[in-house]
């Protein structure tokens, strides 16, 4: 057995059985591309080498340096993108690139945008055509998991296609790098590497915080390719001038350029993502299992991939279509752990919000049409987004027992069934406040 499958071995031992089986197994190692440094895997398709980025490469380099005592980069890699024999000129390349470790996946072309992330994704398409002369740095900034990392490497994939150098590395690697050359006084290496490349991607730039010999040599590296007109993208959680511990002439540098933010995806952008990654693997859900998942994600979009993946997987496993109820009841565990993080007294304030009544109203008697829909609405979401049981529900809008919830439910399925409009707007608020709870 090769080490990359002894490495799989002892990943199986600190993993479930189903992860193991489901996923990690399907995995390939190649022994042509990888090196004492470096681990290449194959996954047959995207969602799998996706998931498994996510989840499992940490854990799985881990365990390369446990097991050989070095430090090792670890790709998943699609079976497809695996080289053939080529030209020793292109293998030369390929390998003055590799250190890039970009995701081929992550592609303009892939990427959905909407309102929420038009600017960011507009100001990356402009670098992608005009590096280092338009917006030098782009800065982009907003929560986990909105696609920040996916736009930067977009950039990265054109331009390394058209046979720039590439540099792809979060703050903590390059942090690793740096403390790495200076205990070992190769540090002509590290400047080589980061200061003689034609694109920058740098990931987390908010961890240089406090950080003040990196910030210095970050600083010396940010000057050097600028002033050669090289192209440099940065991520960060948050606006340069928001990052505390970091020296005030990187916030002004950071800043040169253009910064730009991606906030939370509204609804339809969700849908039209959910849409994009299922077209791109191949996996067939109709429209009510889409609408569905768009509003149980809150605003981390990288959730999407998880989902699929555990509906495609159990859809495989027990030979079953991925309906409503299907989707609904392998994601039934899913939606419990969401239920816990929202509270029904915030419900009530979101509803009354968005249908412009008092909280009281909707709780009180008042038998006026306007607040008997809003009361009916705020029950049927309570119902869906807390752990409440009917009897509660019954007993916290002061209703005689739990069969006048039963009642109002029913009337409001019928809606649902009937009146397109109407499930438009329980779609979106449910999207508010499943959105909102995390803000």
């Amino acid at each position: 057995m090769n080490i990359g499958g002894e490495i799989l071995m002892m990943l199986k031992n600190e993993i479930s059985e189903i992860d193991y089986n489901r996923y990690i197994k399907q995995l390939t190692f190649s022994t042509a591309q990888s090196k004492s440094n470096y681990a290449v895997y194959f996954a047959p398709n995207a969602l799998i080498a996706n998931y498994i980025k996510r989840k499992f490469a940490d854990k799985i380099a881990h365990l390369f340096e446990v097991r050989t005592g070095t430090k090792t980069v670890v790709s998943i890699e699609l079976k497809s993108a695996k080289k053939g024999k080529s030209s020793a000129k292109v293998e030369q390349k390929s390998e003055k690139l590799q250190h890039s470790l970009l995701n081929p996946s992550y592609t303009f072309e892939n990427y959905v945008p909407g309102s929420s992330n038009q600017f960011a994704y507009s100001a990356a398409k402009s670098v992608s055509e005009k590096p280092g002369e338009l917006y030098n740095p782009l800065f982009i900034y907003g929560g986990v998991g909105l696609g920040k990392t996916h736009l930067m490497q977009a950039v990265g994939n054109v331009l390394q296609h058209q046979g720039k150098s590439v540099i792809y590395t979060s703050v903590e690697q390059f942090l690793n790098d740096f403390t790495s050359h200076m205990r070992n006084k190769t540090m002509d290496r590290f400047k080589d590497k980061y200061r003689k490349c034609d694109v920058l991607l740098i990931d987390d730039i908010q961890f240089l915080s406090n950080k003040v010999q990196t910030q210095e040599e970050f600083f010396h590296t940010f000057e050097a390719l600028r002033n050669e007109h090289k192209q440099i993208i940065m991520t960060a959680d948050k606006k340069p001038k928001q990052i505390a511990g970091l020296e005030d002439r990187l916030k002004s540098r950071f800043e040169w350029g253009l910064v730009a933010d991606i906030q939370p995806p509204e609804l339809e952008t969700k849908i039209a993502i959910i849409q994009k990654k299922c077209e791109i693997n191949r996996i067939n859900v109709d429209n009510d299992v889409i609408n569905y998942i768009a509003t149980i994600i809150e605003q981390n979009v990288r959730e999407i991939e998880g989902i699929l993946a555990k509906l495609h997987a159990y859809a495989q496993l027990m030979h079953q279509p991925i309906t409503i109820e299907f989707a609904q009841n392998v994601l039934k565990e899913t939606l419990e752990e969401k239920r816990d993080n929202i509270s029904i007294d915030f419900i009530m304030s979101m509803v009354a919000k968005e249908l412009n009544v008092k909280p009281s109203e909707i709780r009180s008697k008042n038998r006026s049409r306007n607040i008997v829909y809003t009361r009916r609405i705020a029950i049927y979401l309570a119902r869906e987004l807390t752990p409440m049981s009917m009897p509660e529900l019954a007993k916290y809008f002061g209703m005689k027992d739990h069969t006048a919830v039963s009642h109002t439910m029913k009337k409001i399925n019928e809606l649902l069934q009937n009146d397109e409009d109407f499930k438009v707007k329980i779609d979106e608020l449910t999207n508010k406040i499943t959105t909102s709870i995390q803000e």
